[in-house]
């Protein structure tokens, strides 16, 4: 059966490369006389001495035997997964060029915790002295406790510039030395203050404060196996610092200067001598 097939190749190659007869030794004497009556002599030159073939070479026969276990089917199967990668990508880049809308942003923003005010100012004295308040805070799906001064580094957010003065809705406890409130689960009467003071990628400070949260490289690996399908990639988190300016929503206990306090025990020791 073997010999068979290929003699059955060879012939048919054979056949396909056979070369066509030029059209000089096709035409009769009659058709020869009336060329030269009707055409000019250098286009009966051209017809009759160029041996050119009207039908092109047919490509040579190639003939695929089927096995068991072919490779070609993994190569296929990596197309479709890099294909499937390629049509991910541009449907996330479309989903970011369209253009959303002032109340869109808005509302994304508010169900991630924040407001925007707009743009701090010159004349704006939003920094104020240290006060015993502290906050439990919602961004996204992280929680943090802030004071007022402290800064806090959160997962980027999208709809603020550096400089920009925002609000803090998600609140989820207020305490002081004096009393405590806490939310069910939000306090909705409570606001931090915040400004968004930079944009980072990555800084060894950062890792420093947060070695295994929002800053960690992640690494992403995919295989199938028995498939030569092997995909790695690595994701670090963008992160937006904020600085806290203010804390609304409990009342402040008054701070008490520590000279005076000195003063007042100095004056004590005085009189029991």
């Amino acid at each position: 059966m073997a010999n068979r097939r290929c003699f059955q190749t060879l012939t048919r190659y054979l056949k396909s490369i056979k070369p066509l007869t030029p059209i000089s030794q096709t035409l009769d004497t009659t058709s020869n006389h009336a060329l030269r009556q009707t055409l000019n002599p250098k286009q009966i030159h051209r017809i009759l001495h160029n041996n050119f073939n009207v039908y092109p070479r047919s490509a040579a026969f190639t003939r695929n035997f089927s096995t068991r276990h072919s490779d070609g089917e993994d190569d296929n199967e990596e197309d479709e997964g890099s294909e499937d990668e390629e049509e991910d990508d541009e449907t996330e880049s479309e989903n970011e060029s369209i253009a959303l809308s002032a109340e869109d942003k808005e509302k994304d923003a508010a169900e991630i915790g924040y407001k925007v005010i707009g743009p701090l100012q010159q004349t704006d004295r939003v920094f104020q002295p240290y006060e015993p308040v502290f906050a439990v805070i919602q961004i996204g799906s992280h929680q943090f406790k802030v004071s007022n001064g402290d800064t806090i580094y959160v997962e980027r957010l999208k709809y603020c510039d550096v400089n920009d003065k925002l609000v803090l809705n998600k609140v989820l406890m207020l305490g002081s030395k004096t009393q405590t409130i806490i939310g069910r689960p939000i306090l909705p009467e409570a606001a931090v203050h915040a400004v968004v003071e930079e944009h980072v990628r990555f800084s060894k400070i950062v890792l420093l404060w947060l070695k295994f949260a929002l800053d960690a490289k992640v690494i992403i690996f995919k295989k199938k196996r028995r498939k030569n399908y092997r995909r790695t990639k690595g994701h670090r988190q963008e992160l937006t610092k904020l600085r806290i300016t203010d804390i609304q929503g409990i009342e402040k206990p008054e701070i008490t200067p520590l000279k005076t306090e000195k003063k007042e025990k100095l004056g004590k020791m005085a009189v029991e001598a």
